[in-house]
């Protein structure tokens, strides 16, 4: 596995360009965000199926369905597949 951590002062663009050099389009990868309270915890795992301008997209799902928005993601792990 190889994480990619956003720090938290990050916007959104400069967030969108770290997992975009992270991970490619085909990874399957783990999505977490900082918030570790039960209601807003955030672990996402799926295969990349888009870079998009504001959310990385997971197994095809738009951001509502389990994709992800850059600004929510504190950190990307790839998980490698044999």
């Amino acid at each position: 596995m190889t994480d990619l951590t956003i720090p938290p002062d990050t916007d959104e663009k400069r967030a969108a360009e770290l997992v975009q050099s992270h991970v490619d389009i085909g990874d399957v990868v783990e999505v977490r965000n900082e918030e570790r309270t039960e209601d807003h915890q955030l672990d996402v795992t799926g295969e990349v199926t888009g870079l998009e301008t504001t959310y990385l997209e997971i197994d095809g799902n738009p951001p509502e369905n389990g994709s992800v928005p850059y600004t929510r993601i504190h950190t990307v792990s790839r998980i490698e597949t044999e």
